[in-house]
C-alpha cells in the first residue's frame, strides 16, 4: 500500500522534516522506521540536485520523500515528483484556487507536462498509461494551512479532489491569529480545520515538536503527524548522550 492509500485509509502515520541537503539522512530515517519525512525546501538549503538524490536514497530504504515546496509555482512542484518523490506539502494554501493551480502541476488528468524518462517512470520502462495511473494515483498533496484567511476556506480548500491532506502549519497559523502557540484559538483552528478535513473525506495533519503530544491529538482526529526535524533528533540525542555520560 502506497503512502497516499494509507493516508486515505486513516492510518496514523508520523514523519519529520529533512532539513540537512544529504542522501545519508535520509537512509537512516528510513532505517529508523519512519513513515515518510519531508524534505523541507521552504526553510532549508536544499536544491534540486540534491532532492534527485534524497528521493533516489529513499527508495533504497522504502521510505516516501515528499517535499515542503517554496511556494504554489508548477516549477517548485512537478521536477521532484519526475525524480520519484511521493508527493509535496505546499506552504500558505489560503483558498482553492491556490490548491487547484497545486493540482494542476501535480496531476497529469490536470495537464501536467509528461514525461516518463525520469526515476518515477522507471526511466522510460514503465509503458506511458501505467506510469501516468501511477503517478496520478500515487501523488500526495498535504495543503498546509497556515492563514487566518484560509479558516473561511476551509470547505472549499477540502473540496479540490487532489487535495489529500490539510496540514495545520501551528506557528504560521497562531501568528496570522494573532494569539500565542498555546492559545484556545488556535486550538480552536486545529479542530475547525480536522472536521472539514474528515467532513470531506480528507486526512487532517499537524506538526508537532513533541512526540508525547501525538496521542492526544490523535484522539481529536489527526492522522498525520510531521514531528520535529533531522537536526532535532540529532540535537536531542546529543544532548541525551552527554547528560548520560556526565550522571
Amino acid at each position: 500500500m502506497n503512502l497516499r492509500a494509507r493516508i486515505l485509509a486513516g492510518e496514523r502515520l508520523v514523519g519529520c522534516f529533512v532539513k540537512t541537503p544529504a542522501p545519508q539522512v535520509v537512509e537512516v530515517l528510513g532505517l529508523g522506521g519512519l513513515d515518510f519525512v519531508v524534505a523541507d525546501r521552504e526553510h532549508a538549503p536544499i536544491g534540486t540536485q540534491t532532492i534527485d538524490l534524497m528521493a533516489m536514497a529513499g527508495r533504497s530504504v522504502d521510505l516516501p520523500v515528499l517535499i515542503r515546496s517554496r511556494n504554489a509555482q508548477a516549477d517548485e512542484i512537478w521536477p521532484a515528483l519526475d525524480m520519484g518523490c511521493a508527493g509535496v506539502m505546499v506552504p500558505h494554501i489560503r483558498g482553492a484556487a491556490e490548491a487547484a493551480k497545486v493540482a494542476d502541476a501535480m496531476k497529469y488528468a490536470r495537464g501536467r507536462g509528461f514525461s516518463p524518462s525520469g526515476r518515477a517512470g522507471g526511466y522510460g520502462t514503465l509503458p506511458p498509461a501505467e506510469y501516468r495511473r501511477q503517478s496520478d494515483t500515487g501523488s500526495v498533496f498535504l495543503a498546509q494551512i497556515e492563514d487566518a484567511v484560509a479558516m473561511a476556506e476551509l470547505d472549499a480548500i477540502a473540496a479540490v479532489p487532489e487535495v489529500d491532506v490539510l496540514f495545520v502549519g501551528p506557528q504560521d497559523l497562531a501568528l496570522s491569529l494573532g494569539c500565542a502557540p498555546d492559545a484556545p484559538e488556535l486550538a480552536a483552528a486545529i479542530d475547525a480545520v480536522t472536521a472539514a478535513a474528515r467532513a470531506a473525506g480528507k486526512a487532517a495533519g499537524l506538526f508537532v515538536s513533541d512526540p508525547a503530544s501525538i496521542a492526544s491529538h490523535a484522539a481529536r482526529g489527526i492522522t498525520l503527524f510531521v514531528c520535529g526535524s533531522d537536526q532535532g533528533l540529532i540535537l536531542g540525542g546529543a544532548r541525551r548522550l552527554m547528560t548520560a555520560a556526565h550522571a
